[in-house]
Protein backbone atom coordinates (compact mmCIF):
# COMPACT_ATOMS: atom_id res chain seq x y z
CA UNK A 1 0.00 0.00 0.00
CA UNK A 2 1.50 3.49 -0.96
CA UNK A 3 1.13 6.42 1.52
CA UNK A 4 2.28 10.03 1.25
CA UNK A 5 2.59 11.88 4.37
CA UNK A 6 3.08 15.23 4.36
CA UNK A 7 5.14 17.60 7.90
CA UNK A 8 6.39 20.65 7.96
CA UNK A 9 3.30 22.76 8.47
CA UNK A 10 2.18 25.27 11.39
CA UNK A 11 1.56 28.89 12.64
CA UNK A 12 3.59 31.36 11.08
CA UNK A 13 3.81 35.26 10.66
CA UNK A 14 3.14 37.06 8.00
CA UNK A 15 5.91 37.35 5.85
CA UNK A 16 7.72 34.55 7.30
CA UNK A 17 8.85 30.91 5.47
CA UNK A 18 7.76 27.21 6.14
CA UNK A 19 9.23 23.81 4.37
CA UNK A 20 6.90 21.26 4.32
CA UNK A 21 7.78 18.14 3.00
CA UNK A 22 6.07 14.84 1.16
CA UNK A 23 7.24 11.52 1.47
CA UNK A 24 5.68 8.78 -0.59
CA UNK A 25 6.52 4.69 0.59
CA UNK A 26 5.25 1.60 -0.57
CA UNK A 27 5.83 -0.98 -3.46
CA UNK A 28 6.13 1.98 -5.76
CA UNK A 29 7.53 1.39 -9.38
CA UNK A 30 7.37 4.71 -10.86
CA UNK A 31 6.03 8.29 -9.32
CA UNK A 32 5.36 10.53 -12.32
CA UNK A 33 4.22 13.84 -11.33
CA UNK A 34 3.92 14.90 -7.50
CA UNK A 35 2.02 17.82 -6.11
CA UNK A 36 0.89 20.20 -3.83
CA UNK A 37 -2.76 21.38 -3.42
CA UNK A 38 -4.52 23.67 -0.61
CA UNK A 39 -7.70 23.91 0.76
CA UNK A 40 -9.08 27.10 3.09
CA UNK A 41 -11.94 26.84 5.50
CA UNK A 42 -15.16 27.22 3.08
CA UNK A 43 -13.30 27.06 -0.15
CA UNK A 44 -12.57 24.16 -3.06
CA UNK A 45 -9.29 22.76 -2.77
CA UNK A 46 -6.74 24.22 -5.37
CA UNK A 47 -3.79 23.62 -7.02
CA UNK A 48 -0.81 24.93 -5.59
CA UNK A 49 2.67 23.87 -7.83
CA UNK A 50 3.38 20.83 -9.39
CA UNK A 51 6.38 18.91 -10.57
CA UNK A 52 6.89 16.46 -13.11
CA UNK A 53 9.41 13.30 -12.87
CA UNK A 54 11.71 15.46 -15.77
CA UNK A 55 11.25 18.83 -13.81
CA UNK A 56 8.51 20.47 -15.37
CA UNK A 57 7.35 22.81 -13.27
CA UNK A 58 3.38 24.37 -12.95
CA UNK A 59 2.53 26.94 -10.26
CA UNK A 60 -0.25 29.26 -9.34
CA UNK A 61 -0.56 32.93 -10.23
CA UNK A 62 -0.91 33.18 -6.62
CA UNK A 63 1.88 32.07 -5.42
CA UNK A 64 4.35 32.79 -8.46
CA UNK A 65 7.85 34.25 -6.81
CA UNK A 66 6.88 33.00 -3.35
CA UNK A 67 6.82 29.26 -3.65
CA UNK A 68 9.22 26.95 -4.85
CA UNK A 69 8.24 23.08 -5.43
CA UNK A 70 11.25 20.83 -5.61
CA UNK A 71 11.55 17.06 -5.60
CA UNK A 72 14.20 13.96 -4.71
CA UNK A 73 13.42 11.32 -6.64
CA UNK A 74 15.82 9.13 -5.15
CA UNK A 75 13.56 9.75 -2.16
CA UNK A 76 9.82 9.91 -3.44
CA UNK A 77 9.83 12.97 -1.74
CA UNK A 78 8.58 16.35 -2.61
CA UNK A 79 9.10 20.23 -0.95
CA UNK A 80 7.23 23.05 -0.69
CA UNK A 81 9.30 26.07 0.05
CA UNK A 82 6.92 28.59 1.21
CA UNK A 83 8.63 32.07 1.64
CA UNK A 84 6.76 36.02 1.98
CA UNK A 85 3.78 33.91 3.55
CA UNK A 86 0.32 35.65 3.42
CA UNK A 87 -2.89 35.72 5.72
CA UNK A 88 -4.53 33.97 2.44
CA UNK A 89 -2.38 31.50 2.21
CA UNK A 90 -3.80 30.03 5.52
CA UNK A 91 -4.88 26.59 4.27
CA UNK A 92 -4.48 22.68 4.93
CA UNK A 93 -2.36 21.87 2.40
CA UNK A 94 -2.07 18.27 0.43
CA UNK A 95 0.28 16.10 -1.02
CA UNK A 96 -0.39 14.00 -3.92
CA UNK A 97 1.37 12.08 -6.26
CA UNK A 98 0.37 9.95 -10.06
CA UNK A 99 1.69 6.79 -8.71
CA UNK A 100 2.47 3.28 -10.37
CA UNK A 101 2.69 0.89 -7.43
CA UNK A 102 3.88 -2.78 -7.37
CA UNK A 103 0.22 -4.07 -6.56
CA UNK A 104 -2.31 -2.28 -9.23
CA UNK A 105 -2.37 0.02 -11.78
CA UNK A 106 -1.65 3.54 -11.94
CA UNK A 107 -3.45 6.02 -9.66
CA UNK A 108 -3.26 9.45 -7.99
CA UNK A 109 -2.79 9.24 -4.17
CA UNK A 110 -2.95 11.55 -1.70
CA UNK A 111 -2.16 12.54 1.76
CA UNK A 112 -3.59 13.08 5.08
CA UNK A 113 -2.48 17.65 4.93
CA UNK A 114 -0.49 19.30 7.02
CA UNK A 115 -1.94 22.77 8.39
CA UNK A 116 -0.60 25.79 7.33
CA UNK A 117 -1.99 29.10 9.50
CA UNK A 118 -0.07 32.94 8.47
CA UNK A 119 -1.06 35.18 11.60
CA UNK A 120 -0.08 37.47 13.60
Amino acid sequence: QVQLVESGGGLVQPGGSLRLSCVASGSILTIYAMGWHRQAPGKQRELVADITSGGRINYADSVKGRFTISRDNTKNTVYLQMNSLKPEDTAVYYCNGDIVPMSRGRYEAWGQGTQVTVSS
